[in-house]
């Protein structure tokens, strides 16, 4: 009777092992975007589309000359062309692998779009400034990147995994939203659709 109980313990320990286990995986994976591997995810959010996009400091890694200063407002980016938002992270997998993907497509359009991406790591826990700058640096990317410490930038961009990008029209309003790692033709494509208005 007693290796009885003890075989059950043994199975209610390991039944309870993989569930925090499963949890923890779950977390991770919603985290990075639903996506470790670099696989895209598109989650529709009509409900910002058309919307002005929120407002909020910007503080730049580099692309100073690009964006008019070290410490900006992003509507004074407004007003001249489209916008490619992209929020990111240091320690975030999916984000490293659309990287090289978001520079080649930043040298093509760079004199038709903005790519600029964001790093909330210190936000989400995937990394802080120092990794976020570590990353560039690796990667050698060279588009326009910074951080907000305005944590409401989460809220506001419904940013729901990492990496997040939001399309943003001319105008300064929302055309379209990915959340997950993007392919340079996903991002040509909405790019695309956004010069065509």
């Amino acid at each position: 009777m007693n290796q009885t109980l003890s075989k059950a313990r043994i199975m209610g320990a390991q039944r309870r092992y993989a569930l925090v286990l499963a949890m923890a995986v779950a977390l991770l994976f919603a985290a990075c975007g639903g996506s470790t591997n670099g696989d895209t995810q598109v989650i529709d959010q009509n409900e910002q589309n058309g919307d002005l996009a929120p407002d909020f400091l910007i503080s730049m890694f580099q692309g100073q000359d690009v964006v008019g200063g070290q410490d900006i407002n992003f509507h004074d980016l407004t007003g001249e062309k489209p916008i490619v938002l992209n929020f990111w992270a240091g320690l975030c997998p999916p984000c490293r692998a659309e990287m090289p993907d978001l520079q080649e497509f930043s040298n093509e359009y760079e004199d038709r779009a903005l790519l600029l991406g964001i790093d909330l790591g210190q936000f989400t826990g995937l990394g802080n400034l120092e990794d976020a700058q570590e990353l560039l640096n690796d990667l050698g990317v060279s588009y326009p990147a910074g951080y907000t410490e305005d944590d409401q930038v989460i809220r506001n961009y419904k940013v729901l995994g990492m990496p997040t990008t939001v399309f943003i029209n001319a105008d300064g309003t929302i055309h379209d939203k990915w959340t997950g790692a993007l392919t340079r033709s996903t991002l040509e494509e909405k790019t695309d659709e956004m010069l065509a208005r």
